[in-house]
């Protein structure tokens, strides 16, 4: 089974996100595997008038919220059923593109640069990032950010299949790859988990000059 085929069949068994989540807001991002939990797009910055790239954008409704605040938006994801769901969800709305490609051979086609890198539970916790990060700073205009997020280290048993594939990695692990390929003022932690939870959510930020 292909790498496409393995995440197709894990999109197809998703559970579609809320129409609003508890504040009744239509769009909105979330970094956490928690509703409602966590902190909002303002780690990123301002986006207004800014280029982001999105590797694993799922259905894309983290990023067309940032569209919806001004930003420019492409969505990356390997499983061509995520791009048929995100279009068809935010197909409509200026300013937002998704494209079906696994994401280091997005990264060394294009000659796009972006100001903003995101990934929440997407491409940046499946691949090498000896292979991968390289390849985002490469595509980073200065003054950019890349944030993304994923579960701790350790904490699944790793699943059969392709897609199952993770790289796990400490926050001071995380930190030291990101400074080591070129970013600066690199901050990983992990944030707790809602009363009742026990698992939190890493949570990594990093600069480009």
């Amino acid at each position: 089974m292909s790498l496409a085929e393995s995440w197709d069949r894990y999109a197809v068994g998703s559970t579609p996100r809320r129409a609003a989540n508890a504040n009744g807001d239509t769009t909105w991002l979330n970094w956490t595997q928690y509703p409602d939990h966590g902190p909002n797009e303002g780690l990123l910055g301002p986006v207004a008038g800014r280029r982001v790239l999105e590797l694993g954008s799922g259905s894309g409704s983290n990023l067309a919220h940032l569209v919806t605040l001004g930003a420019s938006g492409l969505g990356v994801d390997v499983a061509p059923a995520r791009e048929a769901v995100a279009r068809e969800r935010w197909g409509d709305l200026p300013g937002l593109e998704f494209r079906t490609a696994e994401a280091t051979a997005f990264l060394c086609g294009t000659d796009q640069t972006f100001d903003v890198v995101l990934s929440i539970f997407g491409a940046v916790w499946f691949v090498d990032p000896e292979t991968l990060l390289p390849l985002i700073r490469a595509r980073m205009a200065a003054g950019g950010i890349l944030a993304f997020s994923h579960l701790p280290a350790g904490s699944q048993s790793p699943r059969p299949g392709r897609a199952g594939m993770r790289c796990d990695h400490s926050p001071s692990a995380w930190e030291r790859l990101l400074t080591d390929h070129g970013f600066t003022d690199a901050s990983a932690s992990v944030i707790d988990p809602p009363e009742g939870r026990t698992l939190g959510t890493m949570l990594v930020r990093a600069e480009v000059l």
